[in-house]
């Protein structure tokens, strides 16, 4: 697939290098799947990557915001974020309600040890990049 244009707003890496190093690593590592779905999504060309509540969060064209994020007060998770009002985490609830934990419409959750299911990850980020191309295919086309 061809690269696509990345606009990064400079607070993400403030926003990154402030976490704590344990957490960094998972989180980096999520940011790549979202940026790797993004490079082999063919309609996709543009990424931003900016902060929305002060979280890192990635935004395309057509789609619906991705978020990441580790919080203090459950500070032996970490998660990525999907807008709470689509169909996308209900839907993800539904066909991979055996490998992934979610919190509530918004979130996939992942525990410190948790081996990452890369290929199903990705088939949601992906659902999420192409949100408003895909809503009304049941389940997402997944």
């Amino acid at each position: 697939m061809e690269n696509i244009h990345i606009q990064t707003n400079p607070k993400v890496e403030a926003v990154f290098n402030n976490y704590p190093n344990f957490i960094q690593k998972k989180l980096s590592n999520l940011r790549k799947l979202i940026v790797e779905t993004a490079e082999n999504t063919e309609e996709i060309t543009n990424l931003e990557e900016t902060l929305k509540w002060g979280e890192p969060s990635y935004l395309v064209k057509k789609g619906s915001t991705i978020r990441i994020d580790w919080k203090e007060k459950a500070p032996n998770q970490y998660a990525i974020y999907f807008k709470c009002t689509s169909k996308l985490v209900p839907t993800f609830k539904m066909v991979y309600k055996d490998i992934f934990a979610f919190e509530g419409n918004r979130a996939i959750i992942f525990q410190m040890d948790d081996t990452i299911p890369e290929i199903e990850l990705k088939k949601c980020i992906k659902a999420a990049l192409t949100y408003h191309k895909i809503k009304h295919i049941p389940n997402l086309g997944l």
